[in-house]
């Protein structure tokens, strides 16, 4: 009667049971906050932050941090009084979901709630802080930013088999703990100042996840559409300025003008990608490299083959494929290289990026069956015919190929010359119509009179992207300081200082605190950009402290709770939701970095070979951070809770609540095994008493144990779910999913498969999705 993949709980009864647990939950009721609507003031959000005088207060006892004094000072206006500590459970689980995106385990959880050290919250937090898993938290939130994906997008969505070098770059970032501004510089100007290093090559991965239209005709357009990429993603993820409206127009809200912005836009003007870049070789790599020479060896004789073939139309289709380009892609293509332009040079440097073999064999196909094409010829017919069965016969070999991994990585690359491509205003932002040329510097609103940076080109590079960067790790920038510190604060209060994190003008939200941000931001940079530091220092807050318990005099005061008065409750993010619950079945596969990987998604997903699930559970049970971000075909599992947009700079992680959300976890396979293995694991813990069960089961995924209403409506489920079970049992023939990997051998199944479905139940209710 073991079978662990049929389920024998409907999802009317799933739902039912959820809504009587949160009915039995004490008060907890759903986060009500509500976004400002009062513009800010540009005049502050452009000036050079200064270090701002911690403010007295009354309850000076509350102050561990002098976050807690601007908190609490406006608190004190309102009349308010913060509320009390979390219980240490609450908080521990509240910090480690926060800062590892993971539940903490019942032995952590006991061990700092018997801790009676006076350090014990500081031992917590450097712990947290030094755990692998704060950088994978940190680096998803990073990626969001970069739109990062494992794929290109629009129709053809190959394949970016190295984009993992740059993920694992971020998270390895965040776990040094490397300088903010240093991490700003290598990603914007890597390969122009590091040259030398391939960490800063890689890093420049930033500004090349842009989605990339490889069949583009028009060259020229699309050197235009990535430079626009590259700009308004600076502009909006190290400036929260919307800075693209001011591509087609001069800004409505903020004083940019159009061709401020083509000025800014200029600074990318020399900049193209390598895709291709050869890597240091390391056990990885070599690994890789070992397995292709294996395939290439097999496979040489039937690959000589087909370069034989390919060979007697070579020419013609070559220049057939270039011939396909627009007016002015051809007008650099057929150019001798000698007289090559900037503009030439870039544009050629991405045909030879985005052309292939398989443009030959196109042309092939195309003049052996199309009758109706002037290219036509029978002479290729049979060509044709022994090049298709090549094929066959070479795919009997794709097994093997490398599946995953890569000799190169990209980078952004000024093609050894310092000289760039112009740049031209255009006018309402089309690409057709240039109007006047115009030099890299800065907008006036951002700059002042600093508008103009010292550009230092060298003999391979323009040294544009260089002044920038150095402009924006610059210690005095105005914004980008305290821009990362809002989007940090937003992580961990669901809101920011300034609630749109991805907007500091005048179309944006009023600063609840400003001087706060203010401290913040300059004590970031006086701490040497250190990342870590400002997370401590929110962690160890009385503010991150408190009790999200529901207060009516608050409701009252604030009921937006902008003053945070009370602990803004949140529910988790899809990959936290998904990681969390593959952690609490025991089945995680803690392993960071590698390229990325292929979890099992539903049989009728029909992605073909877009998405070719692993059959290795080590690859499936990965942290999500490491799951292929395709563009086309997003993860199921996660799709429902609100994940990144990979086709843009995702700054907030929006939280919805649909129907789908609850089906995806009652309805999927692979969260129900997950359900089996944690029954296990909790049968395993705790041994045969059921009390004993419920309560490791609630310390495992609550970090507390079940209260008496709680308990009671469990144990009315299982005994209504027993006898559920047992008469569709009736007739020995129907087979119930028990739990995987329990010990205790004399399990009566049914009992055993009803408390399955509890545990499942369970796992899908708001106190697991939420932190408190």
């Amino acid at each position: 009667m073991n079978h662990p993949v049929i389920k024998t709980l409907s999802v009317a009864v799933l739902l039912a049971l959820s809504a009587a647990l949160s009915a039995a939950t004490d008060d907890k009721p759903a986060d009500t906050a509500k976004p400002a609507s009062a513009p800010t003031k540009a005049a502050w959000a452009y000036t050079t932050p200064q270090r701002p005088v911690v403010p007295t207060v009354k309850q000076k006892a509350w102050v561990r941090t002098p976050v807690d004094a601007f908190v609490l000072a406006k608190l004190e206006e309102k009349g308010l009084k913060p509320s009390p500590d979390a219980d240490r459970a609450t908080y521990i689980r509240r910090a480690t979901l926060d800062t590892w995106g993971l539940l903490p385990t019942p032995e952590d959880v006991k061990a700092f709630v018997n801790d009676k050290s006076p350090d014990a919250y500081e031992k917590l937090a450097d712990r947290l802080l030094s755990s692998p898993h704060y950088g994978e938290r940190q680096a998803r939130r990073w990626l969001d930013l970069a739109r990062y994906a494992d794929s290109a997008g629009f129709q053809q969505d190959v394949t970016r088999p190295n984009n993992y070098r740059y993920r694992d770059y971020v998270i390895t970032a965040f776990n040094s703990d490397k300088p903010f501004n240093r991490f700003i510089r290598e990603q914007i100007a890597g390969d122009e100042i590091w040259p030398e290093n391939q960490e800063a090559h890689v890093a420049t991965g930033f500004l090349a996840g842009y989605p990339d239209n490889l069949n583009s005709r028009d060259l020229v357009q699309r050197k235009y559409q990535i430079a626009t990429d590259m700009t308004d993603l600076v502009g909006e993820t190290f400036l929260a300025s919307t800075i693209g409206c001011a591509r087609c127009h001069n800004h409505k809200a903020d004083k940019v003008s159009q061709k401020e912005y083509f000025q800014l836009q200029a600074f990318f003007a020399n900049t193209s990608f390598d895709e291709k870049a050869p890597a240091i070789k390391g056990d990885a790599e070599l690994a890789f490299e070992k397995q292709q020479t294996a395939y290439r060896e097999a496979t040489k004789d039937i690959r000589a083959k087909q370069k034989a073939i390919l060979d007697t139309v070579r020419t013609d289709g070559v220049k057939y494929h270039k011939e396909r380009y627009l007016t002015d892609s051809r007008d650099a293509i057929f150019k001798p290289e000698a007289e090559w332009t900037a503009m030439d040079r870039w544009v050629n440097f991405r045909l030879k990026s985005v052309s292939s073999e398989q443009d030959v064999v196109a042309y092939l196909r195309l003049t052996s069956e199309d009758k109706d094409a002037a290219e036509y010829n029978p002479a290729n017919v049979e060509k044709w015919k022994q090049y298709q069965k090549l094929t066959a016969d070479l795919r009997k070999f794709d097994k093997l190929k490398p599946e995953k991994g890569s000799l190169t990585l990209t980078t952004a690359t000024e093609l050894g010359h310092a000289d760039a491509p112009p740049t031209f205003v255009r006018f309402g932002g089309v690409h057709e119509r240039p109007t006047d040329e115009v030099q890299p510097a800065l907008p006036a609103l951002w700059a002042g009179a600093n508008a103009n940076l010292d550009i230092k080109p060298s003999t391979s590079s323009s040294g544009r992207r260089t002044a920038l960067a150095d402009w924006l790790a610059s210690d005095s920038n105005p914004l980008t300081a305290r821009v990362y510190v809002n989007r940090v604060w937003s992580q961990y209060f669901a809101n920011g200082i300034i609630g749109t994190v991805a907007d500091f003008g005048r179309a944006g939200q009023k600063p609840t605190h400003p001087e706060l941000l203010d401290y913040l931001a300059t004590d970031f940079v006086q701490s040497g950009w250190s990342v870590k530091k400002l997370h401590r220092e929110i962690l160890l807050s009385s503010v991150y402290r408190q009790s999200s318990a529901q207060r009516d005099d608050v409701l009252k005061a604030d009921p937006d709770n902008k003053l945070l008065a009370v602990y803004p409750r949140k529910r988790l993010e899809a990959e936290a939701i998904r990681d969390s619950l593959l952690a609490a079945s025991g089945q995680l596969v803690d392993k960071v970095g590698g390229p990325a990987v292929f979890p099992q998604v539903p049989g009728n997903f029909n992605a073909g070979n877009l998405w070719t699930a692993s059959t290795d559970p080590q690859e499936q049970n990965r942290r999500s951070v490491y799951v292929f971000v395709r563009r086309s075909v997003p993860y199921p599992l996660t799709q429902s809770f609100d994940p990144a947009d990979p086709s843009h700079a995702h700054h907030k992680r929006d939280v919805t609540t649909t129907p789908l959300q609850a089906l995806t976890l009652f309805n999927s396979d692979v969260v129900f095994s997950w359900s089996q293995a944690l029954a296990g694991r909790v049968i395993r813990e705790a041994g045969k008493d059921e009390n004993a069960q419920l309560d490791r089961l609630y310390e495992i995924l609550f970090a507390r144990s079940p209260n008496k209403s709680e308990r009671a409506v469990l144990k009315d489920f299982l005994n209504k779910e027993e006898k559920i079970i047992q008469a569709k049992n009736a007739d020995g023939k129907f087979e119930v999913a028990v739990p995987v990997g329990a010990k205790e051998k004399q399990l009566n199944p049914i009992r055993a498969a009803a408390f399955v479905d509890l545990v499942h139940a369970v796992a899908n209710s708001n106190d697991f999705a939420y932190r408190f």
